[in-house]
């Protein structure tokens, strides 16, 4: 009886906001990116995820396991503008914000964009740069918007960062600041493809002749569609009990014996809309714990600090997560 309340409740919502067009486009979107990025179906889950939640994205792995891939496969799939800049110790912030240059014609300063004036940016080496440069990036991740000389230019919506990084290579590197970390709403972790995905990888490598797999890639979506669905997503039903245990996930981080440092409000606000995103791509107008669940460790995973004694052990951030989310009763 109650699996047919929830269907009821389910078809009502989609004939009410239509979510179908959104699983539709999505669905097609996924089976897209899945036959370019193979073998990394959670990755490219969540990446949308990201996307449609209005949510930045710091992709994490060796070098090779298709992150730059994705991100570029993901920006070719929608119908937006898009720009890549390569992260470098000599980069300076207005190589990324852009400056003003004087005219000497006009005898007046024109205002000169730098390549993050778009709506998809890939940040290839995010960690490569140093601090000042960093530092630039922090305006245009929470407030989408750029300040250049006293004058503050909007973004065009919409708008994400889909940003690389080594785990392994520290020489040349520096370590995100934590404000810049609380700012991606997800930290994804791309890990090598098993046997077959690898065996499919070399296939498709040996059938294409050298051909650049994302030639044939075409725009599924629009940008207008995206904003739109973004609206959609915020009237997700979200129950007084998931509030409280989304509350208590983060408030509990704060006080773990094994971090020094737990979630910010910020994140807590991240996971709710991550989990609402998560929600309406799976055909649903209101959340469950299990979506709650699926988005925590990416959502929470950058946002916590390791106490000292942890980091000795060789703890991992998503054991601790998981060790904590366990010990948290699950609403009914």
């Amino acid at each position: 009886m109650q699996n047919q309340e929830n269907t009821q409740e389910t078809n009502d919502f989609e004939s009410r906001l239509d979510l179908q067009p959104i699983k539709g486009q999505i669905t097609a979107l996924k089976d897209t990116l899945s036959q370019v990025v193979i073998g990394q179906p959670a990755f490219i889950n969540q990446m949308i995820i990201a996307l449609m939640a209005r949510g930045h994205v710091l992709i994490e792995g060796v070098p090779g396991v298709a992150k730059t891939l994705a991100a570029r496969a993901l920006a070719k799939s929608i119908d937006a503008r898009f720009n890549r800049i390569q992260f470098t110790p000599d980069l300076m912030p207005s190589d990324v914000i852009g400056t003003t240059v004087y005219n000497q014609k006009t005898q007046e300063f024109d205002l000169k964009k730098g390549p993050i004036f778009t709506q998809i940016c890939l940040i290839d080496e995010i960690n490569r740069a140093p601090a000042k440069t960093q530092a630039a990036l922090f305006e245009v991740m929470e407030e989408y918007q750029v300040s250049i000389d006293g004058n503050t230019l909007k973004l065009e919506e919409p708008f994400v960062v889909l940003a690389t990084q080594n785990p392994i290579e520290h020489e040349g590197t520096y370590r995100l600041p934590e404000a810049q970390l609380d700012r991606f709403m997800m930290k994804i972790l791309v890990n090598y493809p098993d046997e077959a995905d690898e065996l499919s990888i070399l296939s498709m490598h040996q059938n294409s002749e050298g051909s650049d797999p994302l030639q044939n890639l075409k725009p599924l979506l629009k940008s207008i569609e995206i904003t739109n669905f973004r609206k959609i997503i915020r009237k997700v039903t979200v129950s007084e009990s998931l509030l409280s245990y989304i509350s208590k996930i983060v408030r509990s981080s704060r006080n773990f014996h094994g971090f020094y440092m737990g979630v910010s409000p910020r994140g807590a606000v991240a996971l709710l809309n991550a989990s609402k995103a998560c929600a309406v791509l799976d055909g649903r107008d209101f959340v469950t714990p299990d979506d709650i669940k699926y988005c925590a460790l990416p959502v929470l995973r950058h946002r916590v600090m390791l106490s000292p004694e942890k980091e000795m052990e060789g703890a991992q951030p998503d054991e601790l997560l998981n060790t904590l989310i366990g010990q948290i009763e699950i609403p009914r």
